[in-house]
């Protein structure tokens, strides 16, 4: 059985968890740098939230060294929102960087603050037309590596899902639909 981790320090966490335990996967939290050694993890979600105090929860617990480190090894891993953010290599609108992993560069609240949210549907490529639900969402401005970086999704022209190697990132919260078939997807990959 697959074994996924889900950054729970902050965020939407627990919507992630009811979502892999539906599709048969077991899910678990992690909210220490041991959740990240001794559980085992085959995948690892890194939810949306605040990106700046999910940046710096994983500074003060000791996690973020760790987390990159299996990042650029190679666990398979999904961001949502923030967890877009934090994967982004540049953030057009803010000084600051996180783990920067994926070759993108993501424009924070692009669409607004909180009442700037919105549902829509949109195309994901291999997947079909899927619910989106954007929640003070970034997206994805440009792409630096046009080969390594696949675009999945766009919405209204602005990139809002994409996948680099072992990362797959969405600006929208698939997670807070009934459609489990992003998740799935991002299970097919592990």
């Amino acid at each position: 059985m697959k074994r996924v981790g889900i950054l729970a320090v902050q965020g939407a966490f627990a919507e992630h968890k009811i979502v892999i335990e539906q599709l048969g996967a077991e899910a678990f939290e992690i909210r220490q740098k041991a959740d990240l050694t001794e559980q085992g993890a085959d995948a690892i979600i890194l939810p949306g939230g605040e990106s700046t105090v999910i940046g710096k929860l994983l500074k003060e617990l000791d996690m973020f060294d760790k987390l990159q480190r299996m990042i650029l090894e190679g666990i398979p891993l999904m961001g949502t929102c923030a967890g877009l953010i934090l994967l982004a290599k540049e953030i057009s609108n803010d000084d600051s960087r996180y783990l920067g992993t994926m070759d993108i560069t993501a424009k924070r609240n692009a669409y607004g603050r909180q009442l700037g949210s919105f549902h829509t549907k949109g195309m994901f490529k291999g997947i079909g037309e899927i619910p989106m639900t954007f929640i003070r969402a970034p997206y994805i401005e440009s792409v630096a590596d046009q080969e390594g970086v696949e675009v999945l999704a766009k919405v209204d022209g602005n990139i809002v899902a994409a996948r680099q190697k072992n990362m797959l990132v969405t600006a929208f919260h698939p997670e807070l639909s009934q459609d489990l078939r992003v998740h799935q997807f991002f299970l097919e990959q592990i």
